[in-house]
């Protein structure tokens, strides 16, 4: 090594240093799935608000895992944890029936010829047709509070759900050790899962509690999707809020 080599080999390693320190994670697997070329213009449109770098990113998500995006309707994040996971992983998007039709099955037109390593089916979310501990990570993402709402109408099909079976299924597919990602929308303080009908929201300890009394340990929090200025008293999916609500994220390691 010629003696300008060795003398510029420290400046070199400290601009490095430097830019890394300045960028911390510049070219992660999330920022890098979020980057992907080809993925569809809205769910381009949708990013600002779902920050789904970050959100993957508290998953702790990585190549070669399991993935299961849990009530994934047209499945934004299968395809983006399909990009994570990369050719050794795979993806199962479940919805459950009324889950497919509401989203008008746009999970067809996302998979097919697009992404080998995403997998839909169709099930009953208390009796989940997967194998023990063969998950490592499941993505919850605004759907639990669903599982709450009592609905009267019977046009929109909508079950009443068994909630401990329901999360002894959950818990009895992800893996020990394995990791949960929840996001949903927030609920005032207290509310408990009333709120789940009326405004489609739940409250944060309220969904907590559930699957800490089910075999998950918080892991951690991002406050990414927060939105102090939303009053938690409207509906969420139409109408002003659209967008706008305030939504917790949280981690969970199964025991």
């Amino acid at each position: 090594m010629s003696a300008f080599i060795r003398r510029g080999l420290p400046l070199a390693l400290a601009l490095v240093a430097a830019v890394a320190a300045a960028n911390p994670r510049m070219g992660d697997i999330y920022d890098d799935a979020v980057n992907h070329a080809g993925r569809p213009a809205e769910d381009l449109k949708r990013d600002p608000v779902e920050h789904p770098a970050e959100m993957l990113r508290l998953s702790g998500i990585k190549p070669g895992m399991q993935v299961v995006d849990y009530m994934a309707a047209d499945g934004y994040w299968s395809e983006l944890a399909s990009y994570v996971v990369g050719p050794k992983g795979h993806v199962l998007l479940l919805n459950n029936p009324t889950w497919d039709s509401w989203s008008g099955n746009h999970w067809q037109e996302r998979i097919k010829g697009r992404l080998p390593n995403v997998e839909h089916r169709t099930v009953d979310p208390e009796h989940l047709d997967l194998p023990d501990h063969s998950v490592d990570a499941l993505l919850l993402v605004k759907a639990f509070h669903d599982f709450y709402w009592v609905d009267e109408n019977p046009e929109d099909h909508w079950p009443k759900f068994d909630m401990n079976r329901l999360m002894s299924e959950l818990a009895r597919v992800v893996k020990p050790g394995g990791v949960l990602l929840l996001i949903d929308h927030s609920a005032k303080a207290g509310t408990g899962s009333s709120a789940a009908g009326p405004l489609h929201r739940i409250d944060e300890q309220y969904a907590r509690s559930e699957f800490e009394n089910h075999g998950f340990t918080l892991i951690g929090k991002s406050d990414a999707l927060r939105r102090p200025d939303d009053p938690r008293d409207q509906i969420t999916y139409k109408g002003p809020m659209v967008g706008k609500t305030d939504r917790f994220a949280m981690a969970f390691k199964r025991s």
